[in-house]
């Protein structure tokens, strides 16, 4: 069976005519899809975040970006829950605080010289997003974006020519919305985009799109790349990032290898690489030239019964671009993981 879903696997890429291409992805079917972005005839769709209900897992919910026009709320059922008319927002992050509140913020385009970070409260009874407002990240144009709660909530800015800035954000939860006060600044050689913290001990991946994988310890400026492009395992360019974290430091980070239409996973803490995954045609469609994934592990109902992977699918011919909601116990089985 494994043997078939490689071949299958490989036979999908075979028709996309992307070179080069990395080793052959098993395969994986979609469970799920969502409704279409609003934007048509356009690279559109972008980023997902995935906000998962404790008491009621069919009621979860995923916010996602239709990075021409706004914010999209949509339910399991890839129905459209609500809809905000933010502008260009490009990538979209989500925390649930202690006391329940589910914070929402992206990174702002609408000024190319000056990045911002707008930020909402999530209404998880009626999927409403409700406008805090658009907090100033410094000069350049946002791009990518992800939050952390390891120190308190912290924003990370980051800046299509490289730059990196991490903010501090207080007094959001409460309607005041207060000038984010920086953390840090970092930086990689070139374009990045994807981004995600491990929350257990703070470390950041940050994705440069023509080299790799960076990983910057909780307070440090200087990064190490720790997963380059390498025509294996991932191919040009490295898009969205997300982690399945697993006891103290270890799980796994999943990376769009966009170059090729698959998804590369590494085992945590030593990012060794360990296989990868595309989604293939099925019910569903397959997914080509992903930019954002989302994975947050538990218990999503009988379809995703140990967690959610959220997909951005760029071609979904003859519709808009969309996300494509795979089960991560069918991943991790695929890939013989543990």
């Amino acid at each position: 069976m494994r043997n078939l879903a490689i071949a299958m696997a490989a036979g999908l890429l075979a028709g996309c005519a992307t070179t080069p291409m990395g080793l052959p992805p098993v395969a994986v079917a979609a469970s799920g899809e969502t409704v279409p972005v609003g934007t048509a005839n356009e690279d559109a769709a972008d980023d997902p975040a995935i906000w998962r209900n404790a008491a009621d897992p069919s009621q979860s919910l995923i916010v996602a970006t239709d990075k021409k026009a706004g914010l999209y709320v949509y339910g399991l059922d890839g129905q459209v829950r609500s809809f905000v008319e933010a502008g260009a927002v490009n990538n979209v992050d989500l925390l649930e605080l202690d006391d329940g509140t589910v914070f929402v913020a992206a990174s702002d385009r609408i000024d190319l010289a000056n990045s911002h970070i707008s930020t909402f409260l999530l209404d998880t009874a009626s999927g409403e997003l409700h406008p805090l407002g658009r907090l100033p990240s410094g000069a350049g144009e946002g791009y990518g974006f992800c939050l952390s709660a390891h120190r308190g909530v912290t924003a990370l800015a980051v800046i299509k020519d490289g730059r990196l800035r991490e903010y501090a954000l207080t007094g959001v939860f409460d309607g005041q919305v207060t000038e984010p006060r920086l953390v840090r600044e970092m930086s990689v050689p070139t374009q990045p985009e994807g981004c995600v913290f491990d929350d257990r001990d703070g470390t950041l991946y940050v994705g440069e799109e023509a080299a790799g994988i960076w990983r910057f310890r909780d307070g440090q400026t200087e990064g190490e790349l720790v997963a380059p492009i390498d025509n294996q395992y991932l191919v040009a360019d490295v898009e969205g990032l997300a982690i399945a974290p697993a006891g103290e430091d270890g799980g796994y980070l999943i990376a769009s290898s966009q170059g090729d239409n698959a998804y590369a996973v590494y085992a945590l803490p030593r990012m060794t690489p360990v296989g990868r995954f595309a989604i293939g045609q099925g019910a569903f469609g397959a997914t080509e030239e992903t930019d954002g994934i989302g994975l947050v592990l538990g218990d999503f109902g009988p379809d995703y019964p140990a967690g959610l992977f959220v997909a951005q699918d760029g071609q979904n011919a003859p519709l808009a671009q969309n996300f494509k909601l795979v089960s991560w116990e069918a991943i991790r089985a695929a890939l013989g993981l543990d």
